[in-house]
């Protein structure tokens, strides 16, 4: 148990549920993070600096990456790698339908097109078939999504970029040190693009992101981009943006990352719990946890079930009635947002995506959860069900596997 982390004889059995309590997180490294604001107050560097430095060789460190380099947003890191991966306008760019719309928003966003494909159904992302299939004389990168902290199938994905010559552009928002076959995130593709939105498992007080690469002539294109092009001098090479990681963010994002891989393992533990309680209770006809893969790390920036039988609607209202937290991610695919209509996608289109939609929901899942809390929201979907609830058995093994940190 991380330190500070409430116990199931610490949480009253009739308190609200949150969906995420950033607040509990904060109590616990609150003398580390004030520290490290203050430092920046004393420095008076606000913009990149030595903390944004430092932060960058931290984060490539934890990828094992060889470069890193922050910048404004998770967004801005996908629109800084595609356009140093020199994806022009009206090139296509294959992504997935089942994702928060950054990903398919920033490839529109640079005059490129988005090429949406159907998902694999066991782990949400996407699906390499299709991939394969949507490959035309056009495309010019692939951008995979690693869902809810589980990465997608990147072995067939690395063999098409190598046979066309593709860039792959890894959309880490949500997967900061999941891994894949052993690597983590941000060194599976060409360039690595994570978000440090506060809800995140590594989150700052604000926006933020950051970008990864083994490539030193692409590392150097990055830094430029988010200085408006600039290599020093005001010299101007190239029409960047102003996309600059604020030092107290890095400040902020510095000490979280130390604690970031307990953490992790605080998500898994509650992971393991949900899976062992909605078995024993009767509830997996209902409600179908999500899947690891044997050969990730998945890291449950989300814990998001599929609730069948056209249950869902009636378990999160009764969820909501108990005040306990649930959440749907995602309710409308990007290929039928209304915004993407000149795309030309119809319903039924992408069927894997568009079940996904009307099926998802995802469980309270942060570090800090009471074991009481989490119990709860299991009563609470038996007692959507009609359904008596046992939270009394052995403990069995962990499900799923663990990397030291």
């Amino acid at each position: 148990m991380s330190p500070g982390q409430p116990t199931a004889a610490s949480a009253d059995s009739c308190d609200p549920v949150p969906f995420i309590d950033l607040v509990a997180q904060y109590q616990t490294i609150r003398e580390e993070v004030r520290a490290a604001v203050d430092r920046c107050f004393e420095s008076q560097t606000f913009i990149l600096g030595d903390e944004v430095a430092e932060l960058e060789k931290e984060i490539a460190g934890y990828c094992d990456s060889r470069f890193a380099i922050g910048c404004a947003s998770g967004t801005d890191a996908l629109i800084l790698a595609l356009l140093a991966a020199d994806v022009q306008p009206g090139d296509e760019v294959i992504t997935s339908p089942f994702t928060f719309f950054a990903s398919a928003g920033a490839i529109h966003r640079i005059g490129a097109i988005p090429v949406l494909v159907d998902i694999e159904p066991e782990s949400f992302n996407i699906d390499p078939v299709k991939v394969e299939q949507a490959i035309t004389s056009r495309t010019a990168a692939i951008m995979p999504v690693h869902i809810f902290g589980q990465c997608a199938e990147m072995e067939p994905l690395w063999r098409l970029s190598a046979a066309y010559d593709i860039p792959l552009i890894e959309d880490s928002a949500q997967a900061i040190g999941a891994e894949y076959r052993g690597r983590r995130t941000g060194v599976l593709g060409t360039i690595g693009c994570f978000s440090f939105f506060p809800t995140k498992n590594l989150g700052g007080a604000g926006d933020g992101g950051i970008m990864t690469t083994d490539d030193p002539d692409l590392a150097a294109r990055l830094k430029r981009l988010r200085v408006h092009g600039d290599v020093g001098g005001y010299n101007h090479v190239e029409v960047g943006f102003n996309s600059r990681l604020d030092a107290l963010q890095a400040a902020v994002l510095r000490v979280k990352l130390r604690h970031l891989d307990s953490w992790t393992e605080g998500r898994t533990r509650n992971a393991e719990r949900y899976c062992q309680l909605i078995e024993a209770n009767g509830l997996a006809d209902v409600i179908k946890v999500p899947k690891v893969l044997a050969d990730r790390r998945h890291v449950f920036n989300q814990f998001t079930t599929r609730v069948v039988g056209g249950h869902r609607t009636t378990i999160m209202k009764s969820l909501k009635e108990q005040q306990i937290g649930c959440a749907v991610y995602y309710p409308i695919p990007l290929h039928l947002q209304k915004c993407f209509a000149y795309l030309g996608y119809q319903p039924g289109d992408l069927p894997e995506a568009e079940r996904a939609c009307s099926e998802v929901m995802s469980l309270p899942i942060y570090t800090e959860l009471p074991a009481a809390h989490l119990e709860r929201v299991v009563k609470g979907i038996c007692n959507a069900m009609g359904r008596s609830a046992n939270l009394t058995f052995p403990k069995p093994a962990p499900m799923f596997q663990r990397r030291a940190a």
